[in-house]
């Protein structure tokens, strides 16, 4: 066949027809905010609406929301005021700060209101969130918010009662307000938030910490830490939580950021600030701040290491290196802060939760980057390390003593040097210390879920880097110019990272490989000389060889990553000369074998084609045409990578002249790229029936493929025409105007021919595989449908040739895949005659384009970008020609299709031609119609809107605050009704709507089988009649996606204001969508509407499956679009529910109400929900599976959405809201108000509550006949009984069937029905006590009753106060002075008749003792709970607190006969039965509670002491637990007393563990439920048990483990000189950091530690050996203080164990080494570990290394050097920038003597320590190391073996190959200079030494061989020919072949 030649194709010349005209008010307003709303007018090609009429709509939508707020219609009237506001600013107009302040005070106002329902909350929440984003519209100088009235909220809705398991998301709304309005609390409420935050932190519980804490650092301003931050980072030390750290590090990083800033900490400006916003409650206290500078020239809050201390950095810096969770075969040493974070409650997690710390510790150590210490010199290294130091002496000439003497005998006269850091700064010097040390977890070998946290960690690195970086080349920047970064060091931190990023770049980790590419993308444009040149010589062999799949697509994503420093001549001139030599390697990249490397290869093309133009610039004439052309050096390999950064540069003028040299080349490459895409093309899978080329892969692999092609066409392919259409769209797209001329003729007799042979003459009209022979045809219509791509008014030159081809395809086409292309083909056509869009992306303005001097010279603008104001955009604007046109289409093809389509629906015999004709005389009209979204504007006529408005899915609204939408100006081409097209248009759809009325009237009765492609067809027609208009073509929710895509693909760093071209034309035409988008939010529902909206209701329950399916689909679609279509649909859902209804039917009825636009709804309505809920009851009806599954589904779906109505809200005064609202609606214009709109809004929602209340009454009393019917089967039943609970109102009073209904179910036989109604009688009767104990609505609200027998009693010396309560508490005696003893009277409530019957109710049945019978009967069911059930002990606790004491002598004889009963279901519910009863008598009189005490005593005394079984004890524990959970001990002082007591009299080294452990357990219920309030036993208690400590039974040990654990813990208090407050404060920020003013040290056991390290003496000397070891009290002991100091470890204070480990730690290494007692061996080794994962007080550091260097150097046993070893090295990793360099001298000390070791094990162990501590070690040291190594290795002289100094030397040559394979092994990833001749020449010459050194030498060999394989290709080139053949022989044993 022959093809038309295209490769001539240019691009076209042509000038816009439009030149918009800018509205006076925002062409002349200099405002930023208007000058970008300038910037999005002038990219429109249409005039936008003045800013002074779209504040006149602002204005009304303020008014309407003030309204809405004053008549206290919240929903749905604000809702859909807010939503108006919404879609108000997607048009880009700014909002006047005035109004902006007005208005979120006045949202915030309604969030903190009580009893505001949460979805109000949330709207008003992102309503807050979007005002208040950006920073430079308001600050806290224009607006002040109060704090204290929400964090009420927040602080009584986050922790749960015991009987409340209904909660909502209000706790998170209220963090997250906190977290958005920070930023306006007066810094002068600081020391008001501290008073009030501080006293709550509990340290003996987590919940009490975290809370805490968030409270701290969610509400306190930022602007001013000074004050408070050394409190919190005393308070962050002394805390072991993951959670902890995780919420710390993010503020700290938000600091970090701020305070560079030094303006911001001024003290000053907390004067300045107004302070006129401050709620109830509120106080400003003074507290003396004589510690902090109070210069007059405020410099900011710096330190030593940006605003933290050296210590609080080295703090920091060890969370950092924790929070990479990198393991080390430490027996997990950092799982102790999770560990400990298991002790919190789920609550914690309903407050927001903390971001995630790794972009946390990159901020924080950015920002902290500074000029604050002398520079180090530059580093040719390739990962430079911290900053070198001097070694401080020479190296001694000859060797004296021991081999460790002679090795570190430079170490002994090491003077500290002058300390100086990298790039002169102490952050940068400590991350590459960071980097350094976590190197080898980079390596794909050694990766792991932990990989993926460092590349991360890097990611984040560079982009706030990049970021401050330009922040600080802003002219605005406020960061002193001393304190900003440097290109020194930027570029040593590239250098830093730049060895494991490239490492980590061949991961096959997906996270890890995207972190790499992002972080390259940075480094490359920071900088470029620094990373192009490894990339490429990476590159290169990779897709040269091909040879390993995962290697090449890691280098193609790597090169991706860095295509700004190829294509930009901005970010690496030199860069560009390379893009020929790349793309020409890529060509084998596209491999339809593997689509993952095409899809990485076509995404590397895409990217650079928006930034080149592929054009040869060689053959133009040009001054530079006679320039010599340097010699090339193309993609230089380096001989060296470490000595030099890159390769000589040549000047600019030299590499334009190689750059444009290589565009001769462009042509070759064009032409191979596009053979290989279509040989891709070729070999694709034959099409299938839904016209792809196989599967989802093969789909994107062609989009993939079309997306960097710009043209070619070859032969016919049936399986590529999707493909090939997509390929002509892209020449379409280039030139669309020779792209027409060279193939609408070539297409046109191309079709005409096929179809005169009988191409598509097979009548079909479902889907199939197509004929060969009509393949020809197809692909023509492809390649036409593509030229028709862009640019209508190209396409009028071809009109009446078009039409006639379009005629003829209409006529002639009868199979599916021929009439549904020529359809689209119509459809594109017309889209593009009728349509405004931008004709042309490319990567510069059309002007620039156009000019000669780009056309010779455009690879100087590559990589070009644009501000906004300096874009200018081509758009294709319909005029009347191409609308002309159009309406021709209409006329002369859809008008007849119409007609004969009304034709047919006539006609009686419908066959098989009847329904082809059908479906392609449909689909024509169908595409057509959806071809003109744009072609003319709906209006709604008042008619209309009125009858919409009655009809609305808004429930009891009044019509005014229904929002209208005004229709804006969006390029539509018709948009006058008087327009004769206008008319003809709008009269030929309405005929096409009549149609499909007509069609689905004739189709619906109709159930053959061969009518469902027709219907499909009709179904698909109903989607474009109502669907398609505004922006269903050309999507707002597709476009926003696609701009954010491209924004976060051009972005180089944040805050970017220069953008590629093409995505500021993307933006453009985003805005343009969201014009169109706002016109389409409402459509007109008229008569005609309204029958096509029936109709798909109806084929939604038709009997075909496919059918129901896709008009469920749209059924979905248009909920989104039409009001008032729910409320239309749902009775005809619930007529197809009802008995008699076929089963297809119901199942498309149910499905559809399973849709959530429609099911949720119906539900959420309360005055819909009636019968809802009641037809979905009454499905029970049909038994059928598949029906009863379906009505499962839609239950399931829609029970969340059943919630509790409350209208306390409305009972609410909130002063503060009236006033906000005052405000605003005194702003809005005095014009605008109307006042009766008020009047009848609220009294429209009064009526509307009516209604809600009646409906809910309806509901549950027709719920209830359900749920109480005998025939109901079981599933409804208890569905009903949710439904019932769920209708349990706080607002109103219960029913007395509603709660007798729940009181029979709680002995139903089925448990589900029981549990349910047990949490409805909690509920209900918690509801109770609320409303009785509430003083007004608002405390109802917030669930926060006043209790009448509280007493308020003044306390002003807190400690002295504490004192004197707990002296009285303990003593029996009052607490409070006897003034204060007389409560005051709450007021209550007024009672009602419902819940007087209620009560009476409960009471009438509490009384029955066949009440009791069968709930204990169920209570006593067998089960496989081996504890108390705490539902039935909070349900009966709820029934006896109702009622009291008179319906105890009904209970006490069932509880008295379950106790007597010894089996253990029997026991559990005598328990579940006794704790209820002694719960609910809390505020029973004295004598009432007394008389049930004396009662249950003796029972409960008899049970515990005597009756109690071992199986029981679960049981009795549990309850005890229950009992002293959260209580005053002297309301269970009898249980207090007996336990104690139990626990005095109990031998616990009894002949048998059972009773010491029935006890025990009971006693730990005792102390775990009662927390810090122990305190007062603790003393007695750990005297009484401490001598157990070798007790013979392990239980009995276990216990007083906890115990000592838990003891120490509860004992933890803050230490300042009084207890208040400020003194904390204050003293925390002016004692030295030694003070332990957190009282964290651990001396509550010391006395105790300190006789265990002499006992422990004793005990060793007297062990049993062999198997009795366990028996010896030294190893029970040892066992103990294990677990103890375990426990310890991971609880919150594991800080406190150090003080107790240390004395002992010579002991726990000796248990280490004990081989007779496994467990004692293990305890101790897995101790040490976990001991390392905790960071220590900072005296414990050098205190803990020195007892570690004791057991290595002094103790006798080398098992305890060879366990001391490992943990120095983890101890050293771990807590790594704690350790100064004096200690990491002794640490080099120790190791290199313990290379002298006797023990061959010790010795490994110690070259294994070694090589980590060397990798972080200064280089100098090294090198000395390295030379004495080699001087020693060479002095050593092995005699012969029969020689006593044999195993002397042996030894000697042994340590120095030990220390020279450590130095080798120190550096896995980089040769340094002096390796080649280590391994070649002293490594090689031992290689056959005895063993031992043979073996290290092999095994350093082999780890060599192994860390270097990847890099081998350029570390090969650091040795010469000589040394690789040598180091050949060394690592294979032979020289026969050499390391490739």
């Amino acid at each position: 066949m022959t093809v038309p030649d295209i490769s001539k194709l240019t691009l076209s010349n042509r000038k816009p027809e439009y030149e918009p005209q800018l509205p006076e008010d925002i062409e002349d307003d200099t405002d930023r905010y208007m000058k970008k709303l300038k910037q999005y007018a002038l990219s429109l090609p249409y005039t936008i609406e003045s800013y002074a009429q779209m504040l006149q709509m602002l204005d009304f939508i303020l008014l309407r929301i003030t309204q809405c707020v004053e008549a206290k219609d919240y929903e749905p009237g604000l809702v859909q005021w807010d939503s108006m506001l919404s879609y108000w600013s997607t048009l880009k107009y700014p909002i006047p700060k005035a109004k902006r302040i007005l208005l979120t005070k006045l949202y915030f106002e309604i969030c903190v209101t009580p009893g505001m329902s949460t979805q109000i909350i949330a709207i008003c929440a992102d309503g807050l969130s979007n005002l208040t984003r950006s920073k430079k519209k308001l600050s806290v100088e224009d607006m002040r918010l109060p704090w204290k009235s929400f964090y009420d909220t927040l602080r009584k809705d986050l922790f749960l009662t015991r009987r409340q398991f209904e909660y909502s998301q209000l706790s998170w709304y209220m963090g997250h307000i906190a977290e958005t309005v920070r930023r306006f609390f007066h810094p002068a409420a600081v020391n008001d938030m501290l008073a009030t935050f501080v006293p709550g932190i509990n340290g003996t519980n987590l919940d009490s910490i975290l809370t805490s804490q968030y409270y701290l650092l969610t509400f306190l301003p930022l602007t001013h830490p000074q004050t408070y931050l050394p409190m919190l980072t005393r308070l962050w030390e002394s805390i072991n939580s993951y959670m902890f750290d995780e919420r710390m590090l993010e503020f700290l990083s938000m600091l970090a950021e701020m305070h560079v800033d030094p303006t911001v900490s001024d003290p000053a400006k907390v004067e300045s600030i107004p302070d006129d916003e401050r709620s109830e409650g509120e106080d400003r206290p003074r507290w003396g701040h004589d510690d902090l500078p109070t210069s007059p020239k405020w410099s900011g809050l710096y330190k030593d290491v940006g605003i933290f201390t050296e210590h609080e950095w080295n703090f920091i810096m060890c969370k950092c290196l924790a929070s990479m969770e990198i393991p080390l075969k430490d027996a997990g040493s950092l799982t102790t802060g999770p560990s400990a974070d298991t002790s919190s409650s789920f609550e914690i997690s309903r407050l927001p939760k903390a971001g995630w710390r790794i972009p946390s510790l990159a901020r924080i150590i950015v920002y902290s980057m500074t000029q604050d210490g002398t520079p180090s010199p530059a580093s040719n290294a390739p990962t430079p390390l911290y900053t070198p130091m001097a070694s401080g002496v020479s190296t001694p000439q000859d060797p004296h003593g021991s081999v460790g003497d002679y090795v570190t005998g430079f170490f002994h006269s090491w003077i500290p040097p002058q300390k100086t850091y990298l790039g002169g700064s102490k952050a940068l010097d400590s991350l590459a210390r960071l980097v350094a040390s976590t190197e080898h977890f980079f390596h794909p070998t050694n990766s792991g879920s932990w990989t993926a946290d460092l590349t991360a960690f890097l990611k984040y690195l560079v982009y706030e880097f990049n970021k401050r970086w330009h922040e600080e080349r802003q002219d605005d920047c406020k960061t002193p110019p001393n304190r900003r970064l440097t290109r020194e060091m930027r570029r040593e931190l590239v250098k830093s990272i730049r060895t494991v990023v490239l490492l980590a770049m061949f991961s096959q980790d997906s996270t890890t490989v995207s972190n790499v590419q992002s972080c390259l993308k940075s480094m490359s444009t920071m900088e470029p000389s620094l990373i192009f040149q490894p990339i490429v010589e990476r590159a290169i062999p990779s897709l040269e060889a091909l040879v390993e799949t995962q290697r090449t697509l890691s280098v193609i994503k790597a090169l991706s990553a860095i295509a700004p420093a190829i294509y930009s001549r901005e970010i690496y001139y030199p860069g560009a000369k390379h893009l020929l030599t790349i793309l020409q390697l890529l060509i084998p990249g596209i491999d339809l074998n593997d689509p993952t490397k095409t899809m990485c290869t076509t995404a590397f093309l895409s990217e650079v084609s928006q930034y080149v133009m592929f054009h040869d610039v060689t053959s133009l004439e040009d001054d530079a045409g006679d320039d010599v052309v340097p010699d090339a050096p193309g993609i230089t390999i380096r001989e060296d990578t470490s000595d030099t950064e890159e390769i000589d540069e040549l000047s600019p003028a030299d590499e334009d002249i190689l750059l444009r040299d290589t565009t001769g080349s462009f042509a070759t490459w064009i032409a191979s790229f596009i053979r290989r895409v279509i040989q891709l093309l070729e070999n694709l899978p034959d099409e299938g029936a839904n016209g792809t080329a196989g599967g989802v892969a093969e789909v994107q692999l062609v989009d993939a493929g079309n997306g960097g092609v710009q043209s070619n066409i070859t032969n016919v392919r049936s399986n590529a025409v999707r493909a090939i259409h997509q390929l002509v769209e892209c020449v379409a797209n280039a030139n669309p105007e020779k792209t027409l001329a060279k193939f609408f003729p070539f297409c046109e007799a191309s079709i005409r021919a096929e179809i005169e042979h009988g191409a598509s003459s097979v009548r079909t009209t479902s889907s199939s595989t197509p004929l060969p022979s009509d393949a020809t045809l197809h692909w023509s219509l492809a390649i036409l449908r593509g030229t028709v791509y862009n640019d209508g008014k190209l396409l009028l030159k071809y009109r009446e040739r078009f039409l006639s081809l379009l005629s003829l395809l209409r006529d002639k086409t009868f199979s599916k895949r021929g009439f549904s292309w020529s359809a689209k083909l119509l459809s594109s056509a017309l889209i593009t005659l009728t349509h405004t869009y931008p004709t042309e992306n490319k990567f510069v303005n059309p002007d620039v384009w156009d000019s000669p001097e780009f056309q010779r010279k455009h690879y100087l603008y590559w990589g070009k970008l644009y501000k906004p104001e300096d874009l200018k955009i081509t758009w294709h604007v319909p005029n009347a020609e191409e609308i002309d046109f159009a309406l021709q289409i209409f006329r002369e093809m859809v008008e007849p299709c119409l007609d004969k389509l009304n034709q047919l629906l006539s006609a009686d015999i419908r066959d098989a031609v009847w329904r082809n004709d059908f479906c392609r005389y449909l689909c024509f009209v169908r595409q057509a119609f959806s071809g003109i979204p744009t072609l003319y504007k709906e209006y709604i006529s008042p008619e209309i809107r009125r009858a919409m408005l009655d009809t609305s899915d808004i429930i009891d609204e009044i019509p005014e605050m229904i929002a209208p939408v005004d229709s804006l100006t969006s390029g539509f081409c018709l948009t006058d009704p008087r327009d004769e097209r206008y008319r003809y248009i709008t009269d030929l759809k309405r005929r096409f709507g009549e149609f499909l009325h007509q069609a689905s009237l004739t189709l619906r009765d109709q159930w053959e089988e061969n009518t469902v492609d027709a219907v499909q067809m009709l179904i698909a027609s109903i989607h474009v009649y109502l669907l398609e208009y505004g922006d269903s073509r050309d999507g707002y929710y597709v476009n926003a996606e696609q701009y954010s895509s491209e924004v976060s693909v051009a972005r180089y760093y944040a805050g970017q204001k220069v953008w590629p071209r093409a995505v500021l034309v993307r933006r453009a035409r985003f805005y343009h969508t969201t014009r169109l988008h706002w016109n389409s939010i409402e459509r007109a529902r008229g008569p005609l509407e309204d029958c096509l909206l029936d109709d798909v209701v109806e084929w939604c329950m038709w009997h075909y499956p496919s059918v129901r399916q896709s008009s469920q689909a749209l059924l979905e679609s248009l909920t989104s679009v039409y009001d008032g279509l729910r409320i239309r649909a749902l009775p005809k859902l619930y007529k197809a529910l009802l008995p008699g209804t076929e089963d297809d039917r119901m199942k498309g009825a149910l499905w559809t109400l399973n849709i959530s636009a429609i099911g949720r709804f119906a539900i959420s309505e309360p005055t819909l929900a009636t019968q809802f809920i009641a037809t979905l009851l009454g499905c029970h009806h049909n038994e059928k599976l598949s029906i009863q599954n379906c009505v499962a589904s839609v239950a399931e779906n829609t029970a969340s959405r059943l919630l509790e109505p409350c209208h306390l809200v409305f009972q609410v005064e909130n002063a503060a809201l009236a006033y906000a609202n005052r405000k605003l609606k005194g702003c809005v214009g005095p014009g605008l108000h109307e006042d009766p709109i008020v009047t009848m809004a609220r009294a429209k929602r009064v009526e509307r509550t009516e209604h809600i209340d009646n409906a809910t009454n309806e509901t549950i009393s027709a719920v209830l006949e359900v749920a109480s019917d005998a025939d109901t089967h079981w599933r409804y039943a208890i569905a009903a009984t949710r439904v019932l609970r769920s209708l349990i109102r706080r607002d109103l009073p219960i029913a007395r069937d509603h709660l007798q209904f729940f009181l029979e179910k709680l002995y139903d036989s089925n448990p589900s029905m029981r549990y349910y109604a047990q949490r409805a009688v909690m509920k209900a009767l918690r509801y109770i006590k609320l409303r009785t104990y509430c003083p007004d609505p608002a405390s109802l609200a917030l669930t926060h009753p006043s209790t009448p027998l509280k007493v308020e009693w003044p306390v002003n010396d807190c400690e002295a106060s504490t004192d004197e309560i707990f002296d009285a508490y303990f003593a029996g005696k009052p607490v409070t002075p006897s003034e204060y003893l007389s409560p005051q009277r709450v007021a209550r409530l007024p009672g009602s008749t419902k819940v007087k019957t209620a009560i009476a109710c409960v009471r009438e049945m509490a009384l029955d003792a066949d009440f009791w019978e069968k709930v204990s009967g169920y209570f006593a069911e067998e089960t496989q709970e081996s504890i108390v059930v705490q539902d039935h002990i909070s349900c009966v606790k709820s029934i006896f607190q109702l009622l009291g004491s008179e319906i105890c002598d009904v209970v006490k004889p069932k509880v008295e006969e379950l106790l007597a009963d010894s089996d253990k279901n029997k026991q559990r519910a005598a328990a579940e039965l006794l704790a209820g009863v002694l719960n609910g008598s809390k505020h029973w009189s004295l004598e009432e509670q007394e008389r049930v005490w004396d009662w249950a005593k003796p029972h409960t005394h008899k049970t515990l002491n005597h009756t109690m079984k071992t199986e029981n004890v679960g049981v009795w524990s549990t309850f005890l637990d229950y009992m002293f959970h959260h209580k005053d001990p002297r309301r269970v002082i009898a249980l207090v007393n007996h336990v104690m007591d139990l626990l005095g009299k109990i031998d616990l080294n009894g002949q048998s563990a059972i009773d010491s452990v029935k006890v025990l357990s009971l006693f730990r219920a005792f102390y775990t439920g009662m927390g810090w309030k122990f305190v007062p036993w603790a003393d007695r208690v750990l005297e009484r048990l401490w001598p157990e400590v070798n007790s013979e039974h392990d239980d009995v040990r276990a216990y007083v483990a906890e115990l000592m654990s838990v003891c120490g813990g509860i004992k933890w208090r803050p230490r300042p000189s009084s207890a208040d407050v400020e003194t904390f404060v204050r003293e925390c920020r002016t004692l030295p950091l030694d003070h332990d003013v957190m009282g964290i040290r651990g001396t509550y056991h010391t006395q105790r530690v300190a006789e265990l390290v002499e006992n422990l003496k004793t005990w060793r000397e007297e062990r049993l050996p062999g198997v009795r070891a366990f028996q010896s009290t030294y190893d029970r002991v040892g066992v103990t203080v294990c677990r103890w100091l375990y426990q310890s470890l991971h609880d919150t204070e594991a800080m406190s164990a150090f003080d107790y480990i240390l004395p002992l730690l010579p002991e726990i290494f000796r248990f280490t080494e004990i081989s007779d007692h496994e467990e004692l061996a293990r305890r101790a080794s897995v101790l040490l570990f976990r001991m390392c994962g905790v960071i220590p007080p900072r005296p414990l550091i050098s205190p803990l290394l020195d007892a570690i260097f004791a057991a290595i150097q002094i103790s006798p046993s080398w098992k305890v050097r060879l366990k001391a070893l490992p943990i120095l090295q983890v101890l050293y990793f771990r807590q790594l920038p704690l350790i100064n360099e004096e200690k990491v001298v002794e640490i080099l000390d120790v190791l290199c003597k313990c290379l002298d070791d006797d023990v061959v094990e010790v010795r490994e162990m110690a070259g294994t320590t070694l090589s980590g501590i060397l990798r972080l070690s200064p280089r100098r040291s090294v090198l000395k190391l390295k030379d004495r190594f080699v001087k020693l290795a060479r002095k050593s002289h092995l005699p012969n073996r029969d020689s006593p100094l044999y195993n002397l030397a042996l030894r000697q040559r042994h340590a120095a190959i030990i220390g020279i394979c450590a130095l080798v092994d120190s550096f896995p990833y980089t040769i340094e200079k002096w390796m080649p001749e280590l391994l070649t020449t002293v490594m090689i010459e031992h290689a056959h030494d005895p063993i031992p050194i043979s073996t290290t030498i092999h095994r350093c060999a082999s780890n060599f061989r192994k860390t270097h394989q990847d890099t081998w290709h350029e570390d090969s080139r650091r040795f010469t020919e000589d040394q690789l053949a040598a180091l050949s022989t060394l690592l294979t044993g032979s020289s026969y072949c050499m390391l490739e």
